[in-house]
């Protein structure tokens, strides 16, 4: 890219209400963004976001995300708002180093020896051994009645809500999981305030429930890690899917931890799978006609992943806001990003570049006009 082009694109460019808004340039492409929750691993998600936002060929529609990854969202909507991308980058760069700084004081660290040998996990660390078989017997309304999290402190202090609810400039998702219909809730628009985006990143086994207008809310990751079906609503056709949790491992878990560590990767990746599936099915039906008349249109699905990066990493790893693991997964984001755009940016508008074959298993029962009629929800 030329230097005239990024110097535009990153150009303060005001919206007539004075805030920030995308230049409209012809060389820049319209995506959604779909970023996964997964704790600290979400750094990765801020260094695909970095990298998006530099490029400058690339206009940022809308962003569903789900815990970390609505924590990413929120920070980057109003960093655009403030000051364009160049802004956006510097607040996810604050907004992750003031996790890094909180956690300094945080018990639940690396061990003498796992720094010797620069190892990430925080496994033999026995206060999060001693946390992990407390959370198994203990509620959070129990040990931590006075429902205190540091970190809703710190997303509040960090972004300004108002001004992220008044965004133009870029669409929000974020999705929780209602703890009494098991439905997945999409906060939107007016919606998206800070309890929000902690009900997005409530774990039950170490929060309680994220009330909304009386209505308990629970990590978004169970029913939506992260939702994919408002983009039906947006004009951009292209989905960049930001994956953390990996869908396949190549080992059988054999420890107590192991298998539980598996079991929450199964949970949380269930509901993208399912949504990924009937990404395929639609797409097809839309390839034979079947939905001519229905008001879908095909999505394109692009996946940036560190699914091999993380498969390596131990869950516990989650729990490490280290500054140098955060930074590490930052640019481990940034290449997995750089790498993409070099392979795949001309796809943008024309072709799926994440093949969705593999999805396509458990898809023969479904009612085509039942999905007409609704199934799958456009907005």
């Amino acid at each position: 890219m030329d230097a005239e082009t990024k110097n535009s694109v990153h150009s303060h460019t005001l919206h007539e209400h004075g805030h920030w808004a995308w230049p409209k340039l012809s060389n820049t492409r319209k995506v959604n963004v779909a970023l996964q929750g997964g704790g600290a691993h979400g750094a990765f998600g801020w260094g695909v976001l970095d990298k998006l936002l530099e490029d400058g060929r690339i206009e940022i529609e809308a962003i569903s995300g789900t815990s970390a990854g609505a924590m990413n969202a929120v920070v980057a909507a109003d960093g655009l708002m403030e000051g364009g991308p160049a802004r956006a980058r510097e607040r996810l760069e604050t907004f992750w180093h003031r996790i890094s700084v909180d956690a300094l004081s945080s018990p639940v660290r690396r061990s003498i020896f796992d720094m010797i040998f620069t190892n990430w996990s925080l496994d033999h660390n026995p206060l999060l051994t001693f946390f992990d078989m407390m959370t198994r017997v203990v509620s959070p309304y129990q040990f931590n009645p006075l429902n205190i999290n540091p970190l809703r402190d710190l997303v509040a202090s960090q972004v300004d809500f108002e001004r992220v609810r008044s965004c133009d400039c870029v669409r929000l998702f974020i999705s929780a999981t209602n703890v009494h219909t098991s439905h997945a809730k999409v906060f939107t628009g007016p919606e998206v305030t800070v309890n929000a985006v902690m009900a997005s990143a409530c774990l039950p086994y170490a929060f309680q429930a994220v009330e909304i207008d009386g209505v308990p809310y629970w990590d978004g990751g169970y029913m939506g890690n992260p939702v994919l079906s408002p983009f039906y609503g947006c004009n951009s056709q292209d989905v960049i899917l930001v994956q953390i949790d990996p869908i396949s491992r190549s080992q059988t878990p054999k420890t107590a931890r192991e298998i539980m560590d598996r079991l929450h990767e199964i949970s949380f990746n269930s509901s993208l799978i399912k949504e990924l599936r009937y990404v395929e099915l639609v797409n097809r039906c839309l390839l034979r006609g079947d939905l001519a008349s229905a008001g879908y249109r095909e999505m394109l699905i692009h996946a940036i992943s560190g699914c091999v990066e993380f498969e390596a990493l131990s869950p516990s790893t989650k729990l490490n806001a280290e500054w140098a693991f955060l930074t590490h997964l930052r640019d481990l984001g940034r290449k997995a990003a750089a790498e993409w755009l070099s392979q795949h940016f001309d796809k943008l508008g024309k072709a799926s570049s994440m093949d969705l074959g593999p999805f396509r298993d458990g898809m023969v029962d479904i009612d085509r006009k039942a999905l007409a009629d609704g199934v799958l929800a456009k907005s």
